[in-house]
């Protein structure tokens, strides 16, 4: 009697033990943002793309952390962008584009209040875009801008003494404005860079050159007329784009989501994340203290 008693009790805490580190392995996967139950038919990945898009490699390690999981079956690209930098915002969609092309998992972009310029560039990425019917999309084009304070330097007597081994050494100094031929080295870039954003597009939509020029002058387009041009597939909600990538990787709707874990943000982080989100509203070529000078960018101002 004593020994089955024993038994009966050790079971009892044996069970207790399993229910514990059961829960336990649970609470730990929804604290670190995974699904609750990885071996439940998997999961879609929510990565979100927010703000001005700057050289930044969170992005890609986020998109390989969640990429080397075996329950993420299909990604959802949470678009909330103005666009940002050309390199930048480049590199984002070679990273989607590579995703694409050499993964069989279904890759979704979807805009939310904003998805312009260098944030419709990443979109491009994807096997397919939706945004909402007031989404604010398109933007499709390059500006450069080059702050100059002659006047200002000649009121209090500053000057800037220059050597230079050819014409252009000392293109866009702020000591002066541009000359014509200045202006001419600059406009060729841009121009180069511009027919870029337009290539990409017509790779990426299935529509003609023709076609993406009549609206690639910079303008911004609804959601809705977006989708009827073609410049994306159709009108979504986020829910309804996970619901449709988790269709697509056989999850069924409303399947389980995981997202990239947040970094903890200090008081540091936060004074000097509001100070360069002022800075790139007001001087985006002084928003970032690693880039000096002027730069290219893909973002509807």
């Amino acid at each position: 009697m004593a020994d089955h008693t024993r038994r009966a009790a050790l079971l009892s805490i044996g069970l207790l033990l399993m229910v514990f580190a059961g829960g336990l392995y649970l609470s730990s996967r929804a604290l670190l943002g995974r699904s609750p139950l990885p071996f439940g038919g998997g999961s879609v990945a929510v990565l979100p793309i927010g703000g001005v898009i700057y050289p930044d490699r969170s992005f890609g390690r986020d998109l390989v952390a969640l990429g080397d999981r075996s329950e993420v079956k299909a990604f959802v690209l949470e678009i909330r962008s103005p666009g940002g930098s050309v390199g930048a915002s480049q590199d984002l969609f070679g990273q989607v584009r590579r995703l694409r092309e050499e993964d069989d998992r279904p890759v979704i972009a979807w805009i939310g209040d904003v998805g312009a310029s260098g944030g419709y560039y990443v979109a491009l990425g994807a096997d397919s875009i939706f945004a909402l019917p007031g989404s604010m999309t398109g933007s499709i084009g390059v500006i450069m801008q080059l702050p100059h304070a002659e006047e200002l330097m000649k009121k209090v007597g500053i000057g800037i003494e220059v050597v230079k081994s050819g014409e252009y050494k000392d293109l866009g100094s702020v000591a002066r404005s541009l000359s014509p031929g200045e202006r001419e080295v600059l406009e060729e870039l841009v121009n180069d860079v511009y027919e870029q954003f337009v290539q990409a597009v017509v790779e990426n939509r299935d529509l003609s050159r023709e076609e993406v020029l009549r609206v690639a002058d910079g303008r911004v387009l609804s959601g809705k007329r977006a989708a009827e041009i073609g410049l994306v597939d159709g009108i979504a909600t986020l829910q309804e784009a996970i619901d449709r990538a988790g269709s697509m990787a056989g999850l069924g709707e409303n399947p389980s989501t995981v997202r990239p874990r947040e970094r903890r943000v200090g008081l540091y982080d936060l004074v000097n994340g509001i100070a360069e989100s002022k800075l790139r509203g007001w001087l985006p070529w002084l928003a970032r203290p690693t880039t000096t000078g002027p730069q290219l960018l893909y973002l509807w101002r």
